[in-house]
C-alpha cells in the first residue's frame, strides 16, 4: 500500500515557498501582471539572441530597440486613456502620416518658399513643429466632438479618420516624399548626432535614481499622513535599489554603443581635425527615447494625480454613475481624444525626424502596434484599468518581435501574422484574468 504522507515534507516545502513568494509580493506591492510581463519579455529576448547566435542582445541592437519602439510607446500612453473610457482610436497611425506631412512640407517647402524662413534658421523647425502638434491636436478635437457630443460611436469615427487621414497626407503632396528635414529637428529621430553622449547620459541617470529615491520618500510620508498602511523599510530599499540597478543598467548600455568609425572621421574632419587612434564616443541615450520617458511621466501624472484623470478612469468604471456624479463625461472624452492627437503628432514628428522625410507610408499599422502595446501592457478593453508603464512596456515588446524577426530574416507579411496572433492571445489572456480576479 502506498504511504500516502510520504509527500508530506515536500508539499509543506512548496507550500512555504509559495508562501514566501506570496507575502514578498504583497510587501513590495509588485504588480503580477507588470511582472508577468518583464518575464515574457526577457524570454523574447533570450529566445531571439539564441535564434540570431548573439546578435539580439547587443548595445547596438538594443540601443535601436530603444529608439525604434519611441514613436509607438508615446501614442500608447494615450491610448490607455481612450480605452479605459471603453473607447479606441484606429486613426493614430494616419493621423501619425498627415501630420508628418504636414512638417515636412512647413520646413521642407512651405516656410523657405512660401514665406521667405531661410534654410538652417532655427525658428524653421520651431513653427513646422509647432504647426503639426497644433494639426494633431486639432484632428483630436475633431474625433472627439463627434463622438462625444454627436454620439457616433468611437470605432466608426476613427475607422473614417483611419480612411481620410491616410488619403489626406497623399493629397498633401499628391504622393511624393518630401525631404530633407531641417537638421535641429532631425535631432529628434535619434542617430549619433540625436544622442546625448555618455557624460550626459550619466547625468541623466543619476537624476532618474535621485528622483526614484524622493518618490517612494514621499509615498511613505503620504501614507503616515492619511494613515494607510506601510511597506516594510526593507521592501522600500529593495525596490529603490532594483529600480535604480536597472536606470543604470539601462545608461551604461547606451553608452557601450559608440558611433561607428566612418562618423567618428567625418565627425573630426569637419572640425579640420584628424581623428585620434582608438578614439571612442559613445552614443548615450537617444533623444527619442527621453521624448518617450518623458511623455510616460507626464500621462501618468495625469492618469494618477490629477482630477482629470481620476474622471477618467470613474468614466470607464461605470460612465452613468459618472454622469450622476456631475462628471462632464463628453468634455472629459472630448479631450482625451485632443490629448492621443497631440501625442501622435509627438509620434510624427519622432518618425519624420528619424527617416529625415515625410512618406505617405508613414504610420502604416501603427494603430495595430499602438493599441496591441496598450492592451498587452493591461489596459482592459472593458473599461476602467490600465496603467501607462504597462503600456510602454507592451511598446517594447511588440517592437522586440518584429526587431527579432527582422533580424532572423522573416517575412513581412508572417509578421503581422504573428503580431495578430499576438494581440488576440493578449485579449484572450486579459478575459480570463478579468473573470479570475472578478
Amino acid at each position: 500500500m502506498t504511504d500516502v504522507t510520504s509527500n508530506a515534507p515536500a508539499d509543506r516545502a512548496r507550500a512555504e515557498e509559495l508562501g514566501l513568494v506570496q507575502r514578498f509580493l504583497k510587501a513590495t506591492e509588485i504588480d503580477t501582471r507588470m511582472l508577468g510581463m518583464i518575464g515574457a519579455l526577457l524570454v523574447i529576448w533570450l529566445a531571439f539572441h539564441f535564434l540570431s547566435n548573439g546578435l539580439f542582445l547587443t548595445p547596438r541592437n538594443l540601443w535601436n530597440l530603444s529608439v525604434q519602439s519611441s514613436s509607438v510607446a508615446v501614442m500608447a500612453t494615450g491610448m490607455v486613456l481612450v480605452i479605459v473610457t471603453r473607447n479606441i482610436d484606429l486613426s493614430v497611425g494616419s493621423i501619425l502620416g498627415v501630420v508628418g506631412m504636414v512638417m515636412g512640407v512647413a520646413q521642407a517647402e512651405f516656410l523657405p518658399r512660401v514665406i521667405g524662413i531661410p534654410l538652417g534658421d532655427p525658428s524653421l523647425w520651431i513653427i513646422a513643429l509647432g504647426a503639426g502638434l497644433v494639426v494633431g491636436t486639432a484632428i483630436g478635437a475633431l474625433h472627439g466632438y463627434l463622438i462625444a457630443y454627436l454620439g457616433i460611436p468611437a470605432f466608426i469615427v476613427t475607422l473614417g479618420g483611419l480612411l481620410v487621414w491616410r488619403g489626406a497626407a497623399w493629397w498633401i503632396t499628391s504622393g511624393r516624399t518630401v525631404a530633407p528635414m531641417d537638421a535641429t529637428f532631425r535631432l529628434m529621430g535619434g542617430g549619433p548626432e540625436g544622442s546625448i553622449g555618455a557624460t550626459a547620459s550619466w547625468a541623466v541617470g543619476i537624476v532618474a535614481c535621485i528622483a526614484v529615491v524622493l518618490v517612494l520618500l514621499n509615498s511613505r510620508r503620504q501614507r503616515q499622513r492619511f494613515k494607510f498602511p506601510l511597506r516594510p523599510v526593507w521592501a522600500e530599499i529593495f525596490l529603490g535599489a532594483v529600480s535604480s540597478a536597472a536606470i543604470l543598467g539601462a545608461v551604461w548600455l547606451a553608452n557601450s554603443y559608440p558611433w561607428p568609425v566612418g562618423i567618428v572621421r567625418r565627425y573630426y574632419e569637419a572640425q579640420g581635425l584628424e581623428p585620434p587612434e582608438g578614439v571612442y564616443i559613445a552614443h548615450g541615450i537617444a533623444i527619442p527615447v527621453l521624448i518617450a520617458v518623458a511623455s510616460a511621466i507626464v500621462m501618468t501624472f495625469v492618469a494618477r494625480r490629477t482630477r482629470f484623470g481620476r474622471y477618467v478612469f470613474a468614466i470607464g468604471g461605470n460612465p452613468e454613475a459618472a454622469e450622476l456624479a456631475g462628471i462632464n463625461t463628453r468634455w472629459v472624452i472630448m479631450k482625451i481624444f485632443m490629448v492621443m492627437g497631440f501625442l501622435a503628432a509627438v509620434s510624427a514628428a519622432i518618425s519624420t525626424a528619424r527617416l529625415n522625410a515625410a512618406t505617405n507610408a508613414q504610420g502604416t499599422l501603427d494603430e495595430l502596434l499602438v493599441i496591441a502595446a496598450a492592451v498587452i501592457g493591461g489596459t482592459s478593453l472593458a473599461g476602467g484599468s490600465g496603467t501607462v508603464a504597462g503600456a510602454m512596456l507592451g511598446a517594447l515588446l511588440m517592437q522586440s518581435l518584429q526587431s527579432g524577426m527582422v533580424l532572423l530574416g522573416v517575412d513581412t507579411p508572417l509578421q503581422n501574422i504573428v503580431v495578430g496572433v499576438v494581440l488576440v492571445v493578449a485579449v484572450w489572456l486579459d478575459t480570463l484574468y478579468r473573470k479570475r480576479v472578478g
